[in-house]
């Protein structure tokens, strides 16, 4: 009985520390980097941290209360690293618009003055009684909100519509998030009768390992390209030249560039094409990324409103055009112009002069 404990506590410590060294590659040695690779390493990462304190608190209740208080706060950005995973995968959003950073900035924050004002090693009570079931709460609330933004490819499972290698992978994950979770809950709510609290790091270790073992029977396909078949369409030149009218058009209309949060998702949304075909657009017929082509009609629109002679500083500006930060806006700037904005706007002061 006792070797029996010591193979589930080899098995469970395990898939916590490969989940780890998982997490860490994801988000900085993934060899396609992206936020849909970063926000999964982050998932990884929290999952692995919880599952390793559940473990070695099954076997060794006198553990220091500092890894309890670790546990329970990694548990609680467990469901946000899912859905942000989720959302940037579907859109193959590129960078992270403003309102996610805040509102992550919010849950860390949270956790860290709750941490702090109320360490779990002086008020066990509170967080056993409170905390636990608020953190299982927010865990809960983001696994919902992440099976709605699936819910399409759900009901293309369900259907048998030839679901692709990448939404497979999305929804394994998923699943697997939602079984760990419904192991820790019955756990907290009825009490260790099912012996579901070990079980927890269990099924996370086997479903580690078989994620691993679907990556790389996938080769060198990226996992995170939901829109992965589309990449080997080639588009044709008229195809292009209608999206890019279409888009441009969009562009000057409604000035989608002053959004500071705008994602890929939304624009190709707007010109109803999937957010990979916009990409390769810009990429093969116009020769820029996502962010350059945006980018490009914020300078030039900067352009004018220092040629108009707007009564607003120039960092205002920079704002004023879709921009996040004045470093951002100097640097686009020169890049396009090959001057700064104040040099810019001095050779058009002494031009007018003359």
């Amino acid at each position: 009985m006792i070797e029996g404990k010591y193979i589930l506590f080899f098995f469970g410590a395990l898939g916590a520390f490969n989940g780890l060294i998982l997490g860490i590659y994801f988000i900085f040695l993934f060899r396609k980097r992206n936020l849909s690779s970063f926000f999964l390493g982050c998932l990884l990462l929290a999952l692995s941290i919880r599952i390793g304190k559940s473990v070695f608190a099954y076997f060794n209740p006198a553990l220091p209360k500092i890894y309890l208080q670790i546990g329970l706060s990694a548990c609680f950005l467990i469901g946000p690293a899912l859905f942000y995973f989720v959302k940037s995968t579907l859109q193959q959003t590129v960078s992270p618009p403003k309102s996610w950073k805040i509102k992550i900035g919010i849950l860390l924050a949270i956790i860290v003055v709750a941490g702090v004002l109320v360490p779990y090693a002086s008020y066990p009570q509170i967080w056993n009684t409170y905390f636990a079931k608020i953190i299982y709460a927010v865990w809960f609330g983001y696994i919902i909100a992440a099976g709605v933004q699936l819910r399409v490819l759900w009901s293309n499972l369900i259907k048998n519509n030839n679901v692709k290698n990448a939404e497979k992978w999305i929804l394994a994950i998923f699943s697997a998030n939602a079984i760990v979770f419904i192991s820790f809950a019955m756990a907290l709510f009825f009490g260790r009768m099912y012996n579901t609290y070990f079980g927890g790091a269990l099924i996370f270790s086997f479903v580690l390992y078989s994620m691993v073992f679907m990556y790389l029977l996938k080769g060198k396909e990226d996992p995170f390209a939901i829109n992965a078949k589309s990449a080997n369409k080639k588009v044709s030149v008229d195809e292009a030249a209608a999206s890019l009218q279409k888009l441009d058009q969009i562009m000057e209309r409604e000035e989608l560039f002053k959004n500071p949060n705008l994602t890929l998702g939304e624009l190709a949304k707007a010109v109803n094409v999937t957010p990979h075909l916009l990409s390769q657009i810009l990429n093969d017929h116009v020769g820029k990324n996502f962010t350059s082509y945006i980018n490009a009609f914020r300078i030039d629109e900067a352009c004018k409103m220092i040629e108009a002679n707007r009564p607003f500083s120039l960092e205002a500006i920079g704002y004023e055009v879709g921009f996040n930060s004045k470093s951002t806006f100097y640097a686009s700037f020169k890049k396009r112009k090959g001057t700064t904005p104040l040099a810019y706007k001095e050779k058009l002061s002494k031009a007018s002069v003359v």
